[in-house]
């Protein structure tokens, strides 16, 4: 059972005071890294309806929204609300080097995966290089897309 008496409690009514009752900013915590010829982002949404999760794109920015809502019962005693309800809205700016056009995403485990291809043109290639003696060499470019 939880305690009924929060010696913080208190300290919790002067920070909403100081805010003006406006509502603390929901977290959406994520983790971004490559992976071989792919972005992939992961979102942490528990307690998120599938249903409410919507992705788009729109001139490189992605936009992940989704809800968590509950309701207390009219009979239920509510002893604390800590968590966070509401809409939560999160944007990334891509690169130009992402193929935006073949994003896919999954959500397993409460957790909203989102997987973006590097663009074919972004990708390190081999570029041949004549010596003085006519014989192409292939050197690897150096250059690295994010």
């Amino acid at each position: 059972m939880l305690m009924r008496f929060d010696p913080f409690r208190e300290f919790d009514r002067l920070v909403d005071q100081v805010w003006n009752g406006l509502p603390r900013p929901a977290a959406m915590p994520m983790d971004a890294y490559r992976q071989g010829d792919h972005l992939v982002v992961r979102f942490d949404l528990p307690g998120v309806d599938p249903d409410s999760l919507e992705l788009t794109v729109e001139r490189n920015v992605l936009t992940v929204s989704a809800e968590r809502v509950w309701q207390p019962e009219g009979s239920d005693e509510v002893l604390a609300t800590e968590r966070v309800h509401g809409t939560f809205i999160r944007q990334l700016f891509l690169g130009e080097s992402l193929d935006t056009d073949h994003i896919e995403a999954s959500f397993d485990n409460r957790v909203l995966t989102v997987n973006i291809p590097v663009a074919e043109e972004a990708k390190p290639r081999k570029i041949e290089i004549t010596s003085g003696s006519g014989k192409p060499k292939a050197i690897e470019a150096a250059t690295q897309a994010a």
